[in-house]
């Protein structure tokens, strides 16, 4: 049989117009192909709706004036929010303090750690920026921070982060807003994490004292 490849056969719309029907009623299949037939197509469906749900169906949810992530339900807990991020850069400037008086083997890690609180302070900041609109300026402390001994410092920051963990968990379970919840409990697996790092480190810190 010969085939012509140089003048292929005219494409037959019609077979796949059903099919068509069923997934996207209102759309035309081919506008382009089909030229004027486009213009001819069947009246839309909105045409059984009211305007008000036409409007409705056609908002999209980041265009709503209560959106479904960092909206009403995040406000609700902005003042724990304001809290988390103040202590947050507080933990820093404590952990950079104590990274400055430290052994030599956990300096680098103590730094890590501050850089982690930075990080949370950071997702808290724009946290507040998607919920009120406008950026939050955190106090500014320049208090000098005194360490003391390696071992009771370490205790302190163990139970700190440990209690950092729990609040940020209670926290994600007191909200309704998914996004925010998810970060929270983020951030809670962040502050177990440092605390059994600071328990690994007293453990090497108490031998050491032997």
């Amino acid at each position: 049989m010969e085939q012509n490849i140089h003048t292929p056969e005219a494409y037959d719309y019609r077979q796949y117009d059903r099919i068509w029907q069923r997934v996207a009623p209102a759309l035309e299949p081919y506008p382009n192909a089909r030229g004027g037939a486009a213009e001819q197509a069947a009246p839309s469906q909105e045409a059984g709706l009211t305007p008000a749900q036409v409007r409705q169906e056609s908002q999209l949810p980041g265009a709503e004036q209560n959106p479904c992530c960092m909206g009403s339900a995040a406000a609700e807990m902005l003042e724990v929010l304001t809290g988390f991020l103040e202590e947050a850069l507080s933990d820093r400037r404590h952990y950079l303090a104590m990274a400055r008086q430290a052994p030599p083997w956990a300096r680098q890690r103590l730094r890590d750690i501050a850089a982690g609180k930075m990080e949370h302070a950071r997702h808290l900041l724009a946290i507040h920026y998607l919920v009120t609109g406008e950026c939050y300026q955190p106090a500014v402390n320049c208090e000098r921070i005194y360490v003391g001994r390696w071992c009771p410092a370490l205790r302190e920051r163990y139970h700190a982060e440990a209690c950092n963990g729990l609040n940020y968990a209670r926290a994600a379970d007191g909200t309704t807003d998914p996004c925010l919840a998810r970060v929270l409990n983020g951030m809670s697996a962040d502050a177990y994490r440092w605390a059994r790092e600071l328990m690994v480190m007293l453990e090497r810190g108490i031998q050491s004292e032997k």
